[in-house]
């Protein structure tokens, strides 16, 4: 299976070193010298890592063959991607591989659907849950233990209690769903028949 593990960022210095943001929870393990990875786009890899180091509080790689500023800054935006063994399953049983909580149903403690998990983002201070609404529109779920409190990898979903603010008013009973649309789809016909009358 493959994982996109990070992306890459603007060139730093002038000996072909980029900024990368980190997609992955095992830096170490994914992006360490040596590595092999896949690109998006194609045309720009694979590349093999040759050196990486945090400078800011940000990972810097350098890539073989890529020797100076405008190399690196050719590779800007293009995102590196890891084979990873499906079967795989981190060290810890309250840790998560990206690809385990991709596409999982988003609900409240009180049976609230929210949506489904998109994307995940890993920030500096926490990760995030991107979750796509049953509208389109999105939320950020932060994924933290007082917010996410269960994730079950059988019924595919990921428990929240969030607080005030977090969600609105368009979450909807899970169970409901159907019913709630099929009422607001007559509430709109009528609504469209009535304006029709003269």
């Amino acid at each position: 299976m493959q994982l996109v593990v990070a992306r890459i960022g603007r060139a730093h210095g002038i000996k072909g070193e980029v900024t990368v943001e980190v997609r992955t929870d095992e830096p170490e393990l994914r992006l360490g010298p040596g590595a092999v990875l896949a690109t998006d786009p194609a045309s720009t890899g694979p590349l093999t890592i040759e050196t990486g180091r945090v400078h800011s509080g940000r990972l810097l790689l350098r890539f073989e063959g890529v020797r100076d500023r405008t190399a690196a800054e050719a590779l800007r935006n293009t995102l590196l991607i890891a084979e990873v063994d499906p079967t795989e399953l981190p060290e810890e049983d309250d840790e998560y591989y990206d690809h385990q909580l991709m596409d999982l149903d988003v609900v409240t403690k009180d049976g609230l659907e929210v949506g489904r998990i998109t994307e995940i983002s890993h920030l500096p201070s926490q990760d995030l849950f991107i979750v796509e609404r049953p509208d389109g529109s999105e939320v950020m779920i932060p994924f933290v233990e007082s917010i996410v409190v269960e994730i079950d990898l059988e019924e595919q979903r990921a428990v929240i209690d969030p607080p005030p603010g977090l969600i609105d008013d368009r979450a909807e009973i899970a169970s409901s769903r159907d019913a709630d649309a099929d009422a607001e789809a007559d509430a709109e016909a009528d609504a469209g028949a009535d304006g029709d009358r003269p």
